[in-house]
């Protein structure tokens, strides 16, 4: 039984339909504790230098570690699950998460910490291409699909914002470990959960796991992103640590698509780029995130040091951002039905730019309403851009390379957040550091240090007192302010640009794609049920003499809102007109006529199959309705292996 089979038995043994999103509510949770768990830290790294006393580098480490491992590895583990099992890599993650996090509440050293902290990565890196390809198994339907994904996008949001707020709480009451320790009794609730809950799926392929190309992969990410990490923290391209990991990682990963487009059974399908809506999806997901993080990350400094808020306050602030992605994820599914990914993506885009251009008019004063305004515009245009991008990218895999579409999205997701840190933090700085080549009446080394940072520049002007420290103060904020202006203006643009890049995408949901591969349909079974009253989908493209299985199919269902058409009415109108299939196949009481017997029946099967051997199935999942009734069990059809529900 393949792996996909297996997954939609185990749901119907523990309640048929409605399972599935008791299977969705698992997955949400354990994308929660992950996008918790990415930014939990960052209000807690005071207290932690404090307590552990690590130097400038363990720093670093111990904030890095976990987004560098868990983006090296995400690929790795992704085509894992294909092979061994999504379901049994996702039970691992979930243990080695809930050790590593008991690890890093308990550390007395840096260093404990830092392993604790790449241990999580690892947890991390099985977790989320785990929950996303389960969820792509699960959910056959694409309309349903695309309703799980929208929650599931918004609970990746809420986790993402959620983060610095309850850490600067639990900091606040407790001490920095208890960050950690929040995931402890919530993973020893989900393990027994998802164990029992979750279908287990495979992507069926028969050959050994390519453990050097996973290898290849792994550490050409993680080169990748650190070289990309080092430029937006300040760090110049030519600098050796910066360039050596750059051009290594773009090396293996060059090497590792090369490896993969002369395997016979690849871990990742590179030909999936060749498609514009795949290769136009990830893209979108780099956009979308580069322009999201950069932004955040700015808008933090700005809410803490321009406004002189604090921790808890800041995190409030940036609350509308999340509820808007709640909303934007809620509604996704309604949008993509009725307008299709290329203008959700490309409006989401638009609707982020004139987000991003109103918040130009942040100054030095607060002023609540527009920033509150400005974060509900952001976070519902990125998000809805972030829901099509992702939907279309998932829907246009095939099955069987799930769990690598799924690590490549993920990819893609830390790639443009550590892309957008880089790319928007040195436009920052660029456009800051200008205004103190000439301060009069400052020392230059004071203007020099000034001029890396606002927080450097605001000790600096502590140090030196009196009129120098507050023309170097007001000079900074100043700066800051006039810097933020030029960095919004440059990601309105590249906003803009990713609208046009939406274009590609395809202008309909369309919902006739194929979910599998199986032998052709047998006409008799579709004419008994249709006998018995049941909505049969109706064939694409059948061959010109072959009728079609009962007068009237010309006028099968007309698709849903947003939705592709899912018959080709001339094709099906010719069939129509076949006198050997339109006229005499039923008699007045709606049995089938005695020509077809038996014989006939195979006779015709063996030919039909015979012509349709290559032909790809494109139906529709739909409820069945028999005799007035409703039958939850998704009409099947079997055509040159692949089975449509």
């Amino acid at each position: 039984m393949s792996g996909t089979t297996t997954a939609v038995a185990r749901l119907r043994a523990i309640g048929g339909g409605g399972s599935r999103w008791v299977v969705l509510l698992v997955l949400c949770v354990s994308l929660l504790l992950v996008a918790v768990d990415a930014t939990v830290l960052h209000v807690a790294v005071p207290a932690v230098t404090e307590d552990l006393r690590p130097s400038g580098v363990e720093l670093l480490w111990i904030v890095d570690a976990y987004p560098l491992v868990c983006a090296a590895l995400l690929i790795l583990f992704g085509t894992l699950g294909d092979r061994i099992g999504r379901r049994l890599v996702l039970l691992i993650g979930y243990g080695i998460f809930g050790l590593a996090s008991a690890l890093a509440a308990m550390a007395e050293t840096p260093e404990i910490l830092i392993g604790a902290r790449a241990l999580l990565g690892v947890g991390g890196a099985m977790i989320m291409p785990a929950t996303l390809s389960i969820l792509r198994t699960v959910f056959p339907d694409r309309r349903e699909r695309a309703t799980a994904i929208g929650i599931w996008t918004a609970v990746a949001a809420v986790g993402a914002a959620t983060g610095p707020v309850l850490g600067g709480f639990l900091v606040e009451n407790f001490w920095w470990g208890s960050v950690f320790l929040i995931n402890i009794p919530l993973m020893l609730v989900i393990l027994p959960l998802a164990r029992w809950l979750l279908p287990e799926s495979r992507g069926g392929f028969d050959g050994p796991w390519d453990v050097l190309g996973a290898l290849m992969a792994a550490v050409g990410v993680l080169g990748v992103v650190l070289g990309v990490k080092r430029l937006g923290v300040g760090q110049g391209p030519f600098d050796i640590a910066t360039a050596a990991p750059l051009l290594v990682g773009a090396v293996l990963l060059a090497l590792f698509v090369r490896r993969q487009r002369r395997r016979a059974q690849p871990l990742i399908d590179v030909r999936m780029f060749a498609t514009a809506t795949f290769s136009t999806s990830v893209g979108c997901i780099v956009l979308a995130m580069l322009a999201l993080v950069g932004l955040e990350l700015i808008a933090v400094q700005y809410l803490q040091l321009i406004l002189g808020l604090g921790p808890m306050e800041t995190g409030l602030r940036l609350l509308p951002l999340t509820f808007a992605a709640m909303a934007a994820g809620a509604t996704g599914s309604y949008t993509l039905r009725r307008v299709g990914p290329r203008q959700m993506a490309g409006w989401g885009f638009v609707l982020t730019a004139l987000a991003v251009l109103l918040l130009m008019m942040m100054g030095q004063q607060d002023r609540p309403l527009l920033l509150t305004t400005g974060f509900i515009l952001l976070g519902f245009g990125l998000q809805t851009t972030l829901f099509a991008a992702y939907e279309s990218m998932l829907s246009e895999a095939p099955p069987e390379h799930a769990g690598g579409a799924a690590a490549i999205g993920e990819t893609s997701y830390q790639l443009g957040a550590g892309m957008g840190i880089a790319l928007l933090g040195s436009v920052m700085n660029a456009a800051y550091a200008p205004a103190f080549e000439s301060l009069n009446g400052v020392p230059k080394p004071a203007s020099e240090a000034a001029s890396h940072s606002l927080g450097g520049a605001y000790r600096m002007a502590d140090q030196l007192g009196g009129t120098a420290g507050e023309v170097l103060r007001t000079t900074a904020r100043e700066s800051f302010v006039h810097g933020l202006h030029v960095t919004l203006l440059v990601s309105a643009g590249l906003l803009l640009l990713g609208a046009l890049a939406a274009l590609k995408l395809p202008r309909l949901m369309d919902c006739t794609q194929a979910q599998q591969h199986c032998p052709p349909p047998r006409r008799s079974d579709a004419l008994d049920r249709r006998s018995a009253g049941a909505q049969v989908p109706a064939r694409r493209n059948a061959p010109d003499d072959v009728g079609v299985p009962w007068p009237g199919a010309e006028s099968a269902r007309a698709p849903r809102p947003g939705c592709a058409p899912e018959v080709d009415a001339a094709a099906a109108g010719k069939g129509a007109r076949d006198a050997r299939g339109a006229q005499h196949i039923r008699d007045a009481k709606g049995a089938a006529p005695a020509e077809y017997t038996e014989q006939a029946k195979q006779a015709k099967h063996a030919k039909y199959t015979e012509q349709a051997d290559h032909t790809e199935c494109t139906g529709c999942a739909e409820e069945t309705e028999v005799s007035g009734a409703s039958e939850h069990e998704p009409f099947e059809v079997t055509w040159s292996g692949r089975t449509t529900r």
